[in-house]
């Protein structure tokens, strides 16, 4: 039994290890074909190599790659393992394959409906519900042998024991591996993300130094030019709107330099309010023009460090993107919603527009992508480096058709 037990055991970690080790870096979409297909095997592996006990019974772990697919990827993805289940279950024969038919009947219909709540929760959460409705699975299909049965003898209670106590096990190891594995992964694109930011800052800091040497001495030259007495006044009005541009280039490197770098002049300790209620007024001919409706809530006593341009910058993308997003639409509601939680100023934005999927998410923030034909992604990448400035996070919640939420974390 034992060594049965540790065979089903590295047949659970079949999936996981070969996806990380062989498509960690490939997309979301791609990967939870790939987990799939690997499900399937698992579960394959696991009834054709039962656990036997001494007694006579036998118990495999089928049900638990099923379950992780379905708390995780939802109907779309359990179904084709419910097929496999199934086909390869009546292809064996035998006793039992109505009821085992049944009963994976009631799990596929009951448990993806979690899914969505489940994706929500904090990773230990998630280990807790993902043990918890294994427990319950198995616990239901002990009563409905225990009915089948007829008796409860003894042999029953050390069949029931054995079985949950494997089933929880099992279930709650390999949930720690994945939501360890998924930390890792965050982590790293977390890692990545700030260096690439710090590599943009950087660039932009020299960039505007550089640029701004030569607009001062040509502002310099004109200046000296324009006081000369043999300029006729029409030349006189050409240098007046050089040194007009000039002035306006230079504003525009400093605007640059501040994506670099926070300004001293610009730091202010505040709960974000006038910031908050300064772009909502901003936007709102914005969001008139477009048919959206702004709900706006502060509920924040909290104070944090921040430059109020790149905030209020930061804001000001977030808010036009939602706007836009609904565009398409006709319209919509744009809810902004700023509270406090555990000493964290907590930033909700969602609109109902057009939402994004996976892999759109996946690569917000990156310089020079954007999911809008005309755009740049700069006012993404501008935003998440004000939000990376002030050691906050940006989370991304979205669905194809239904719109998107962006929740910001800045600890205080």
């Amino acid at each position: 039994m034992f060594e049965t037990l540790l065979l089903n055991f590295l047949f659970m970690l079949f999936p996981v290890l070969i996806v990380l080790i062989f498509f960690e870096n490939r997309p979301l979409s791609y990967n939870g074909k790939i987990l799939v297909l690997l499900s399937a095997v698992t579960m394959i592996l696991c009834i054709a190599k039962p656990i036997k006990l001494e007694m006579g019974f036998i118990f495999d772990l089928r049900y638990i790659p099923f379950i992780i697919v379905a708390l995780y990827g939802g109907y779309k993805n359990v179904l084709p393992l419910y097929l496999i289940l199934n086909i390869y279950r009546f292809y064996l024969g035998g006793g039992g394959a109505v009821q085992s038919f049944l009963f994976s009947t009631a799990v596929v219909i009951l448990v993806p409906l979690l899914s969505k709540r489940f994706i929500k929760l904090n990773p230990r959460n998630r280990i807790i519900c993902a043990t918890a409705v294994s427990f319950l699975t198995m616990g239901s299909y002990l009563i409905i042998l225990s009915i089948i049965m007829g008796t409860l003898d003894r042999k029953f209670w050390i069949l029931t024991f054995n079985v949950l106590t494997t089933c929880v096990g099992v279930m709650s190891i390999i949930m720690i591996f994945i939501e360890q594995i998924i930390a890792n992964i965050k982590n790293r694109d977390r890692i990545l993300h700030s260096e690439r930011l710090n590599v943009v800052s950087e660039l932009a800091a020299s960039v505007s130094h550089e640029i701004r040497n030569p607009l001062t001495v040509t502002s310099g030259f004109l200046q000296l030019l324009n006081k000369s007495k043999t300029l006729t006044p029409e030349e006189k009005g050409y240098v007046e709107l050089s040194l007009l541009e000039l002035n306006r280039a230079e504003k525009i490197v400093s605007d640059y330099l501040s994506f670099a770098k926070p300004q001293s002049e610009n730091m202010v300790y505040s709960n974000m309010r006038e910031e908050s209620e300064y772009t909502k007024n901003i936007i709102m001919p914005y969001a008139s023009i477009h048919n959206v409706e702004v709900q706006f809530g502060f509920d924040n006593t909290l104070n944090k460090d921040y430059d109020r341009n790149q905030i209020q910058q930061c804001l000001i993308n977030l808010y036009k993107n939602g706007i836009e997003a609904m565009r398409e639409k006709g319209g919509g509601t744009l809810f902004i919603d700023i509270t406090e939680s555990k000493q964290n100023i907590i930033i909700s934005i969602q609109d109902t527009g057009i939402g994004m999927t996976r892999e759109e998410i996946s690569r917000l923030g990156k310089p020079y992508y954007s999911t809008k034909e005309e755009g740049t992604g700069l006012g993404m990448l501008m935003a998440y480096s004000a939000i990376n400035k002030v050691k906050g996070n940006i989370e991304v919640d979205s669905e194809k058709g239904k719109g998107t939420t962006f929740l910001i974390t800045i600890p205080t």
